[in-house]
């Protein structure tokens, strides 16, 4: 048994019943409270005081919500009764479990950070809301293990707001399923210097938006296979003096696949079951036109590499009408792949 706590305690430890034990479907009367006291806290107080720090709770701006009834009392005076107390959160139970599956569908958080950051969010809620995403704590350790990527993007975020350059490490995967730094010609681990302008998440992953200090163009990096990175004395090129500008919506949507290279408009033909897959993949920027019963024609700006991986996940409902160059290419993987597929 742990020791009685001070009184001057008490206005923390009711705050802290409200937090744990209550909300909307969950309300705690004033008896409630002094039992949950005595209980968790060995603190024995009377109505009075129970009433005056809830009272204090809110003059210190905490969002209360109750019950107040008004009654007669024996003197033949009318008073006030305050029940049904909790506390209202500043995430509601919704927004705190889309929070928790954003990071179950992450790919770039590690399996023991992720659980470290659904326990925290966890922690803004009460016991019930622990309850019903308990099974949360059974997933399979399946995620990346670059145990380094808040630190990246702490720094990354810092060269940024900084406007510095930074120079990192850059890995792959290799088949005993762990990160390896991609070498120079001298056997040493390759040192990328970047300009990096914006962070953005799509499919499952977090990217680097920046440029490659060699070249004038965009490039993109996964945030996730950063290493051993460092902040540069040297200012970042500016945006202007690029190739092109980022415009994030827009750059979002052309990059799919966040491949870099040639960006361009293309002209496809789907069929019409597809329209809603196109708006999601590529933004309501798309121009829809020649509509018939069963297929409509498309016309969206889009990276080309992406857009020729793109269109060979739905080579059976898409043929792309032009760029010329990009309908040969796809054609060329279409009879490369039936190739493979030949009978022999």
């Amino acid at each position: 048994m742990y020791t009685a706590q001070p009184k001057n305690m008490l206005i923390m430890n009711i705050l802290e019943i409200l937090k744990k034990h209550s909300d909307e479907e969950h309300r705690l009367n004033q008896k409630e409270i002094i039992d949950l006291l005595d209980r968790e806290y060995e603190m024995k107080v009377d109505r009075k005081a129970i009433k005056r720090n809830l009272m204090n709770l809110l003059d210190f701006g905490y969002e209360l919500e109750y019950t107040e009834t008004i009654r007669t009392n024996k003197k033949g005076e009318q008073e006030a009764l305050y029940s049904d107390w909790y506390l209202v959160r500043d995430f509601t139970d919704a927004e705190l479990r889309l929070l928790i599956d954003s990071l179950l569908f992450s790919k770039h958080i590690p399996y023991s950070q992720c659980k470290e950051l659904i326990e925290k969010l966890e922690g803004l809620s009460n016991k019930y809301f622990k309850a019903k995403v308990k099974h949360i704590r059974n997933l399979p350790e399946k995620m990346p293990n670059n145990k380094q990527i808040f630190y990246v993007i702490e720094i990354l975020d810092e060269a940024i707001s900084k406007g510095k350059k930074v120079e990192f490490c850059y890995n792959d995967f290799g088949t005993d399923k762990k990160l390896h730094p991609r070498m120079s010609s001298n056997g040493k681990p390759r040192r990328y210097i970047i300009n990096p302008y914006q962070m953005a998440a799509t499919n499952g992953r977090y990217y680097l938006i920046a440029n490659y200090d060699k070249y004038d163009n965009i490039s993109h990096y996964r945030v996730d296979r950063i290493s051993d990175i460092v902040i540069l004395d040297e200012p970042s090129k500016k945006q202007k003096d690029l190739s092109e500008t980022i415009n994030l919506p827009k750059h979002m949507a052309e990059h799919i696949y966040m491949f870099s290279g040639e960006n361009a408009r293309v002209a496809m033909r789907i069929e019409k079951f597809l329209v809603g897959d196109v708006i999601d993949w590529f933004g309501k920027d798309v121009i829809f036109h020649n509509e018939t019963e069963t297929s409509v024609d498309v016309s969206v700006a889009a990276n080309l590499k992406a857009m020729r991986y793109w269109a060979m996940q739905y080579a059976n409902h898409v043929e792309v009408l032009r760029p010329e160059k990009l309908r040969e290419e796809i054609k060329g993987d279409l009879l490369a792949a039936v190739e493979k597929y030949g009978d022999e």
